[in-house]
């Protein structure tokens, strides 16, 4: 049986809610151990009580409305944010399909940001290199790819990002509804792509409003619905429920 590769155990995220001082500077003086304690006591829940555990090499969707909690996942699995309370575990070098493009430079041309970002992610500046063509051809921007990323649109910039990612060789990959990148054409190359890291053994955990995308790229899934776990298991019949009871 394979390894977990990612575990949460009991793990809840909330974060302190601020208030003005309603009634006053003077009045909180007056009162401050109450209101410390108030706004101590006053916070957001974004996530409570989850456990679960995805194994190396299966692909787990997290499925569920807006707010549902499932973006904070991703950002506790990559490690940008702590749990409030539980553990949370990873084995396995991460790369992540989120905001594409937040992390170019715009004053560096396509190609620069392709060493930089390929740097960033693991690679050397060789191996970056030895993948560039691949990655430009990828892209479909070649027009542009000696131009500053400043001067490109949003979907240039997300369509480069994504290449970048499609050429490394990750571990665990995390994605957030970014199979919409660009146009029709692009966008099956895209799905390809990801199913390609599939067959290869990649963990994967997919978070999508698409349920057919969540059918071909998932093994499981995991519906959440008012920031806990709704249900678990087989990605068929969690997106049948979740579509018939959502």
């Amino acid at each position: 049986m394979s390894e977990a590769a990612i575990r949460f155990e009991g793990v809840s995220k909330y974060y302190p809610l601020y208030h003005h001082m309603v009634r006053g500077f003077k009045s909180f003086l007056f009162n401050m151990p109450s209101a410390i304690r108030e706004m101590r006591n006053s916070r957001f829940l974004a996530l409570e009580g989850l456990s679960f555990e995805v194994k190396a090499g299966q692909s787990m969707g997290i499925i569920g409305k807006n707010g549902a909690g499932k973006s904070t996942i991703l950002a506790l699995i990559a490690g940008v944010m702590r749990p409030t309370r539980g553990r949370v575990e990873v084995a396995g070098r991460i790369t992540s399909l989120l905001e594409l493009g937040s992390g170019f430079h715009p004053d560096l041309t396509g190609k620069e940001n392709i060493i930089l970002n390929g740097v960033l992610l693991g690679l050397t500046r060789r191996e970056v290199i030895k993948r560039m063509d691949g990655i430009i051809d990828f892209s479909g921007i070649e027009e542009s790819i000696d131009q500053p990323v400043r001067t490109y649109s949003t979907g240039m910039q997300a369509r480069l990002g994504f290449s970048i990612v499609a050429h490394m060789d990750p571990e665990i990959l995390l994605i957030d509804e970014i199979l919409s990148v660009g146009d029709i054409e692009f966008q099956g190359k895209c799905h390809r792509r990801i199913l390609e890291f599939k067959e290869k053994g990649v963990t994967m955990v997919f978070v999508s409003h698409s349920m057919g995308s969540v059918r071909m790229v998932c093994d499981s899934a995991m519906w959440l619905d008012e920031r806990t776990i709704r249900m678990i298991g087989e990605a068929e019949e969690v997106v049948s429920a979740y579509a018939g009871g959502a």
